[in-house]
């Protein structure tokens, strides 16, 4: 693997790429959360989406640090070694945009963490136990603000149905499931993501009901965040969070 150098050890590489995909969802998605903080629309929502991107650093500090040293992991890898879903690099783009990637993102996290709970792996266990109820409120979140949105003003509407349309070509790769990915499955370590696929979109569509939103037509998926091609827009996200480490590698704080 790419990231061996890196302080990943041990002889299941398989589990340590399970391991980064979702530490990578997290931090990523963190970080992009961590860029309204000054710039949110109010001083309550600034407040709200500070304390997701906590809660999400906090769980790939985790994630990252059972697949070997967090912080070298998070600051010194290359971009094609990184693992998450393309939907979590996505650039905030307005309020609304950023609400409807939040509720894609949590609304399958939630469901996600419920199962890995009972993950044969305890480390993995462990972590989705605890945040697991961190990523519920994260998806009440997301969901109250896509029905005050989508149920309110003609702008709020226009945007919360925009944002809904740039995000929705992202989903299937939620649930796609590859040859390392079924092994951990066979395994019981991993989660199989197609067996909540309906129930993650009936959920989908109860809010979106809630919020007089029609649910997105079925676009072409984009595909291959898991497999190290990503979009333009990771690179611009890694380069000033990776900055200071880089350049001042020995520097302690």
């Amino acid at each position: 693997m790419a990231t061996a150098s890196l302080d990943v050890r041990g002889a299941d590489e398989a589990r340590v790429d399970y391991l980064l995909r979702l530490g990578d969802d997290a931090l990523i998605l963190g970080q992009r959360l961590g860029e309204w903080c000054g710039h949110a629309p109010a001083l309550e929502v600034d407040l709200s989406l500070t304390n997701l991107a906590l809660d999400l650093i906090g769980q790939a500090t985790h994630l990252l640090g059972a697949a070997g040293d967090a912080d070298q992991l998070a600051f010194h890898r290359d971009v094609l070694d990184f693992r998450n879903c393309l939907l979590v690099e996505q650039p905030n783009g307005d309020f609304g945009r950023t609400i409807a990637r939040q509720l894609l993102f949590s609304t399958w996290q939630h469901l996600l963490y419920q199962r890995l709970s009972e993950s044969s792996d305890q480390a993995l266990r462990e972590i989705a136990a605890k945040a697991v109820k961190e990523v519920a409120y994260h998806y009440e979140l997301a969901s109250e603000w896509t029905v005050r949105l989508g149920d309110g003003t003609d702008e709020s509407t226009a945007r919360m149905r925009d944002g809904l349309d740039w995000c929705w070509r992202f989903v299937p790769e939620l649930f796609e499931v590859d040859a390392l990915l079924e092994g951990l499955i066979a395994r019981g370590i991993a989660v199989d993501p197609r067996k909540f696929e309906d129930e993650y979109r009936s959920a989908l569509a109860a809010v979106l009901a809630d919020a007089k939103l029609d649910v997105p037509a079925d676009q072409r998926p984009i595909l291959g965040g898991r497999r190290g091609h990503h979009s333009e827009h990771l690179g611009h996200l890694l380069a000033p969070m990776q900055y200071l480490p880089r350049t001042y590698p020995d520097a302690t704080w």
